[in-house]
């Protein structure tokens, strides 16, 4: 959808198509009085002669916007030291005009900045853009006034064509433009943009929660459905308590339930303990606590392959009496774990086999039969989103010369092999800090030995395609990006480089994302000012419930009711949703791998967008609220228990080597715990690796 925001543009003025040479045009009434006239000779009067000599030897390759930023840019470098430089700065931010009270608003405000900075725009009755900004710091008041006086007369279709670099070449130094000023800068202009965007028309605007210390508020349709259920029905949740308790019946899910469920879970795990939302991993290891504290049935929400994850670790662990049941009768299914069953995989493990030294990483987010086949093909150890980068790494540093493949996910794939190649530009200390046992030569050296597969997509991740990028770009480039590991290329460049370049962005796994709102909002609380955070959640929306619940815990043990943060839905108008939802729907059906059938058009404001987008998964909406209170009625009585034995996971009876397929598709997942212990991979892996294909 698109909301048109208010902008001081005259009525009947015209912007223009095309750009007028920045040399020869004139700024508007308005500049500010220190702006020498564009496109004359004349220079400001405190442009000295070394300045303006150090304009003609330092600069006639810089590609500056405009005469006025090239001489600032001048002045700086002309400055014999950093003293001097920061002196400059302090004189641009005594003459730039204050801003009112009343233009220092929320919508004003520049995300990231350490320090309070606003800014505004206008547009001139000619078309030309004039700029307001202000900071409680004088450094960084100085700061915008460079982009006040730099590109104040400019339109706004070229402020949008500003290359980011230019704010490194004006020649500031490292003491003055310190990393957090540096994001500060940028995230600046970022905002400049954004209000240049807004000048020139249509703004996209997605549906948002806002979250504070006292509640939520929603705006669009699909904020709404996701609101609705942050305050759950209290019978609702009595009867769910009662039922656990008297049962002692544990419940792990995963972060992408629907908010009705996880309302109601969230409630109820404050009156019983047994009730875990998590990541896929943490799901097993929390019902092998749920066990060891006398649960005696687990209930899991999620899709199959995490049910029998669940029940094989609880085997491992010796709680083989406890059971474990899913929340429905058919398949849940999972299209990426289906991509890993396939016989292009088999093709692709087979290849992998036949190559000596090589080691299959495979996503966490498979069957323990893709795992134990897997194993039986190539040495195979098992991966989160949030640690596959140092599983990786950690592999090339560790046995030389090998081979890796990855699989199934193709974004994460491809997305591994982007961030490789963007280390690979790096110096030796940056990549070090990504991991101490490469440098900038391992990292190319490693790239032609990365293999991942190219058929395996999650349904839910692929709907963030291009069209959704272009228009956060357009809307929310000065907002925090978050993004999983799975998503498209596109989103995943956007998040990258706003954490690369700004320090606004995330990319990892849903505890990861989790963990970067946190701790934006505590960066946010130490300071004494108000404050609203934005953040775009590129992953599924389920796990809006979580961060509710993390945020509102923060805002009311700071006890401040002036900080707010707003989670924004990339989600398009055109939805589409399950046709067990749909009431009375029309048009064509599309099947997704499982058989359950999806219909274009939105439901209730629900649904993932064909055009890039996401709002839930099909397949979790399975676990519905209903379901789990059936599943919990049944437990206990014998006619209960036998109508639940088609709830249960999947069982695998074949052998591998030897071992039942659970106990065979352990093997990766354990190799992976003792990478995680350890930090390097297991000796009995690292053998295998180097062994097998010699003894084949």
């Amino acid at each position: 959808m698109r909301v048109r925001l208010a902008a001081t543009k005259p009525h009947g003025a015209a912007t223009r198509s095309t750009a007028t040479p920045l040399r020869t045009r004139r700024p508007p009434a308005s500049c500010p009085a220190v702006v020498c006239q564009l496109g004359q000779e004349k220079v400001h009067r405190d442009v000295t002669a070394a300045a303006q000599a150090a304009a003609t030897e330092v600069l006639p390759s810089v590609s500056f916007p405009t005469p006025r930023m090239t001489e600032v840019a001048a002045e700086l470098q002309a400055a014999p030291g950093q003293q001097e430089r920061a002196r400059l700065l302090l004189q641009l931010a005594k003459r730039l005009p204050a801003m009112s009270d009343a233009a220092r608003t929320d919508a004003n405000r520049v995300m990231g900045c350490t320090a309070q900075v606003w800014v505004s725009a206008e547009l001139e009755g000619n078309g030309l853009l004039s700029l307001t900004a202000d900071s409680d710091s004088e450094l960084s008041r100085g700061l915008a006034a460079v982009l006040v006086e730099g590109l104040s007369g400019l339109t706004p279709e070229e402020v949008l064509q500003v290359d980011p670099a230019v704010l490194s070449q004006l020649g500031l130094g490292s003491s003055v433009l310190t990393r957090s000023r540096t994001n500060g800068f940028l995230n600046m202009l970022e905002a400049v943009k954004r209000r240049a965007r807004a000048l020139l028309g249509d703004l996209p605007r997605f549906p948002s929660l806002l979250i504070s210390a006292a509640g939520t508020s929603a705006q669009g349709a699909f904020a709404e459905a996701q609101n609705q259920y942050l305050q759950p029905d209290q019978s609702v949740v009595d009867a769910l308590v009662s039922q656990l308790t008297a049962k002692r019946i544990g419940v792990v899910a995963h972060f992408y339930m629907d908010p009705q469920v996880q309302g109601v879970l969230s409630s109820a795990a404050e009156r019983w303990p047994h009730i875990n939302v998590s990541d896929s991993l943490v799901m097993a290891d929390g019902a092998v606590k749920m066990a060891e504290a006398g649960c005696t049935a687990i209930a899991v929400l999620g899709v199959d392959f995490m049910s029998e994850n669940v029940r094989a670790i609880l085997d491992e662990a010796g709680y083989s009496h406890v059971h474990v049941y899913r929340m429905a009768a058919e398949d849940i299914g999972c299209s990426l774990a289906e991509a890993a069953e396939s016989e292009a995989y088999d093709s692709y493990l087979a290849d992998a086999g036949a190559t000596p030294d090589s080691l299959h990483v495979v996503y966490i987010n498979t069957s323990l039969r893709t795992k134990a086949l897997a194993h039986k093909a190539v040495p195979t150890i098992t991966c989160t989103s949030s640690n596959v980068v140092s599983t990786v790494l950690t592999a090339f540093a560790q046995v030389p010369g090998i081979n890796v493949w990855y699989g199934p996910d193709t974004y994460m794939g491809r997305n591994l092999a982007q961030l490789f190649q963007s280390l690979a530009q790096l110096s030796d200390d940056e990549v070090r800090e990504v991991h101490p046992a490469h440098t900038q030569a391992s990292i190319r050296a490693l790239l032609p030995r990365l293999r991942y597969f190219e058929q395996g997509t999650c349904i839910v991740h692929h709907l963030f395609g291009g069209e959704v990028c272009e228009l956060v770009k357009e809307g929310y480039r000065d907002a925090y990006l978050a993004a999983h590991f799975e998503v498209p290329g596109e989103m995943f460049s956007l998040a990258m480089e706003a954490k690369r370049s700004r320090g606004m962005g995330v990319v990892g796994s849903t505890q990861n994302i989790l963990d970067f709102i946190a701790a934006k909002l505590t960066t946010a609380l130490e300071q004494p000012f108000p404050e609203r955070l934005q953040f775009v959640l590129g992953t599924e929306a389920g796990m809006i419930t979580s961060i509710v619940r993390k945020v509102q815990g923060m805002l009311r043990a700071a006890k401040r009711d002036d900080v707010a943060v707003e989670i924004v839905f990339p989600v398009s108008p055109e939805a589409i949703t399950t046709d067990r939802q749909q009431q009375g729907g029309q048009g064509p059906r599309l099947e997704l791998p499982t058989g359950l059938s999806v219909v274009p058009g939105p439901a209730g404001g629900e649904g993932c967008s064909l055009e890039g987008g996401c709002a839930s998964c099909p397949y979790m909406k399975m676990n519905s609220l209903t379901a789990l209170l059936g599943v919990c009625e049944r437990v206990g009585s014998p006619a209960g228990e036998a109508m639940l034995e088609a709830f249960k996971p999947r069982p695998y009876r074949e052998l591998v080597d030897g071992k039942t397929m659970a106990q065979a598709g352990c093997v990766p997942i354990l190799h992976m715990r003792g990478f995680q212990k350890g930090g390097s991979l297991p000796d009995a892996l690292v053998a295998d690796i180097t062994s097998r294909h010699a003894a084949a």
